[in-house]
């Protein structure tokens, strides 16, 4: 097994981020966001609305239904949860 490198300007991976919205915040320091994103249809050629729903992981309990945020990838922190906040675009007006 390689040692850990202790360098630290050792420069990680690109992680995929993405953008959505906050379907639920009923969990404790987790949030589910619905990422959408459009498609051209192979044959047809009509543009369609795809939508995914991803678990992220929410340190603070700091995001609400409606929010708008930005998550990235991250290590596995549960059986679902592979992504974590990185930040509150805007916020729902309640």
């Amino acid at each position: 097994m390689p040692p850990a490198n202790p360098d630290p300007k050792v420069v990680r991976r690109n992680r995929k981020v993405r953008q959505g919205v906050v379907v639920s915040d009923k969990m404790d320091k987790s949030i589910m966001v619905r990422i959408e994103r459009t498609v051209k249809h192979p044959l047809y050629k009509k543009v369609m609305r795809r939508k995914k729903s991803f678990m992220a992981h929410d340190e603070k309990n700091d995001c609400h239904v409606g929010d708008v945020v930005k998550i990235t990838e991250c290590r596995p922190l549960s059986r679902r949860k592979r992504w974590r906040l990185l930040e509150i675009i805007t916020r729902e007006q309640a």
